[in-house]
């Protein structure tokens, strides 16, 4: 089982370190030359407010999205479900679902869907430039199926699979995308926690539909009523994946216990480095204190290079090149149910500030079963 575990480790280590070498991670003179970039946003409450660092103890579903090895610490079925305001103002709102459960022994599954809407466009055209022949809805959805297993008390392991759908009224992509992580626990408590993940790595994807078809006249053929015209297709470049890579560690500090036994009071000190391959690399910092399993509360802190100056469209001349100004928070409630008390639901609350915009707000429920 150890030689098991270890050779996984190895194979993501490989893996990781062939990305970074090979594709050139974190180069901000790529910025914008990917696709599919709602890969990039975390849907979840709990993970969004703690910044992304929590990428070597996230536990559960929301494991599926920072590192897939974390949905095979699960020992119940879990059910959660959140929606994000995002980017307050423009429009944009995401949905995501999202269940996980045990089989056996020692392995976890996940499925999860997220939904990004942005809203409805006017429909124009080149003899209708101004619009007023119809609307349209953009609509991004992302669907992931994982699975999990610990291969010690000690290692955890999994692959995602992502199938993703973007279309707009006449024009449409799919595509595919795996991701792989491991997480380690150590420490006596099991308080120290490392993880890396591999995200979004993928074959290129190229958009089709009759949007990319135009008629044109045939000159040289006068039929009696009129030109000819033929159906042409322009030509669509394809565009790669986001793919990036997480390294994570995080230290719990056990505070106090309840009767010699369990721990009343716990704050976690996460940290995670994020290596992109089509924008610049991100450094992530996150506390979350937690009191029992009732009450959490968390901030974070999202850097790269120019997040405390002016936002730029340049990435030659520096400059802030997102939205997000880094901070985050979040908070998360949890009330146990049932004759047994073992089934347990969870509200949470997170936020993501910006700039422009008025920020990100995610609420999300949870129930374990």
């Amino acid at each position: 089982m150890k030689n098991k575990s270890t050779v996984a480790a190895i194979l993501i280590s490989f893996a990781a370190s062939y990305y970074c070498n090979e594709i050139k991670a974190g180069d901000p003179q790529r910025s914008g030359q990917a696709g599919a970039s709602e890969l990039l946003i975390d849907p979840w409450a709990g993970t969004s407010g703690f910044a992304g660092a929590n990428s070597a103890c996230v536990q559960g579903i929301e494991a599926q999205f920072l590192n897939i090895a974390g949905i095979a610490t699960l020992n119940k079925t879990e059910i959660m479900g959140a929606s994000t305001d995002y980017l307050d103002g423009a429009g944009i709102h995401i949905s995501e679902i999202g269940l996980s459960q045990p089989v056996g022994e020692s392995g976890a599954i996940g499925f999860s869907i997220m939904d990004m809407s942005l809203g409805t466009i006017n429909m124009t055209s080149y003899d209708y430039p101004d619009g007023g022949i119809g609307t349209f809805t953009p609509d991004f959805i992302n669907i992931g199926a994982g699975y999990a297993k610990h291969f010690s008390d000690y290692i955890y392991g999994g692959v995602n699979v992502k199938f993703i759908d973007e279309q707009i009224a006449n024009v449409h992509a799919a595509g595919v995308a795996i991701d792989a992580g491991i997480q380690y626990v150590a420490g006596k408590q099991k308080n120290i926690h490392f993880g890396i993940a591999l995200k979004n790595v993928g074959p290129p994807v190229t958009f089709s539909g009759d949007g990319l078809a135009f008629q044109t006249p045939l000159p040289q053929q006068q039929p009696p009523n009129g030109s000819a015209t033929e159906t042409a297709e322009q030509r669509s470049q394809s565009f790669e994946l986001p793919s990036l890579v997480n390294i994570g560690a995080a230290y719990d500090f056990y505070l106090a216990k309840d009767s010699g036994t369990k721990s009343v009071h716990r704050l976690t000190v996460a940290a995670n480095f994020t290596s992109n391959s089509f924008t610049q690399d991100e450094e992530m910092l996150g506390v979350e204190y937690a009191f029992k399993s009732y009450f959490s509360a968390r901030v974070g802190y999202d850097y790269q290079n120019g997040i405390t100056s002016s936002l730029s469209t340049n990435p030659t001349t520096g400059g802030r090149l997102t939205v997000f100004t880094g901070f985050c928070a979040g908070v998360t409630l949890q009330c146990p149910f049932g004759k047994k008390k073992h089934s347990v639901f969870g509200v949470s609350y997170a936020y993501r500030s910006t700039n422009p915009y008025q920020g990100c707000n995610t609420i999300g429920i949870k129930l374990d079963l």
